[in-house]
């Protein structure tokens, strides 16, 4: 995701690298971020500590790790500089923290930042509020064999957008696993199935499934492109916002 973020700033004008962090144990520390990644020199060394370089950007995309996130965090709201955070495996804890420090500091948090995907949890909203009470609704998502959280982050959030939409509560109607003898399945329940396989970048299907007709609504992400230009359309946006939570909705207009 760095290098993708990396060379969509490049290719975007306005915008520029400021900083460029990595972990401490990462082979590219001390290269210049652009050749680090195969584009032209930046003249951006890569670092492994944030707190040198923060001054040197007017906003911060984060696509690390949950225990990093809450690191960076810190020093974002310590020195009031906007975030974008595209991480995802949060928990509640680590959840509340980034709400927190929205309240002195702009930050875009969303579990995918693909302006398709976002358009998608729109439209499944829009399906449940119509044929949800009358329809199965199972989330499927696939993933590369190295994704270490699951459900992915984004369905997740298809999964809450859905029983928003129908007045339920995820964490007494989902349902994240079938084996064996199953009781025959509760109509309020949201089930989601998990696979994980290969190099797949990001596939999640929504599906209604009714007497007589089955309705699914699928995104598949065949470049990390689509992220990365998600979150630096999300950056340019934020450099605008006074202090706040927001996520992907906010950024495309469709609240």
């Amino acid at each position: 995701m760095g290098k993708a973020v990396l060379e969509v700033i490049h290719e975007t004008d306005g915008m520029s690298l400021g900083a460029a962090i990595e972990h401490g144990e990462s082979p590219v520390l001390g290269e210049d971020a652009g050749l680090a990644v195969g584009i032209v020199r930046q003249g951006v060394l890569v670092t492994d500590s944030m707190q040198p370089v923060l001054d040197a950007a007017d906003v911060w995309i984060d696509f690390t790790a949950a225990h990093a996130v809450l690191h960076h965090l810190h020093h974002c709201r310590t020195a009031g500089r906007p975030m974008v955070i595209g991480t995802t495996g949060l928990d509640e804890g680590q959840r509340a923290e980034i709400k927190a420090a929205a309240e002195d500091i702009a930050i875009v948090f969303a579990p995918n930042m693909s302006i398709g995907v976002n358009l998608m949890f729109k439209l499944a909203q829009l399906i449940a509020r119509h044929i949800g009470d009358a329809s199965d609704i199972e989330i499927i998502e696939a993933h590369h064999n190295q994704k270490t959280d699951a459900p992915s982050g984004t369905a997740m959030r298809l999964g809450e957008i859905v029983a928003a939409a129908l007045g339920r509560d995820l964490t007494t109607h989902a349902v994240y696993g079938r084996e064996g003898q199953t009781s025959p399945r509760n109509p309020q329940s949201i089930g989601f199935a998990t696979l994980r396989a290969g190099d797949i970048i990001g596939e999640h299907t929504a599906l209604f499934a009714s007497a007589g007709e089955r309705l699914e609504l699928k995104h598949i992400a065949t470049s990390r492109r689509a992220f990365a230009t998600g979150a630096v359309r999300a950056a340019e946006w934020l450099a605008r916002q006074d202090r706040g939570l927001y996520d992907m909705q906010d950024v495309l207009g469709l609240r």
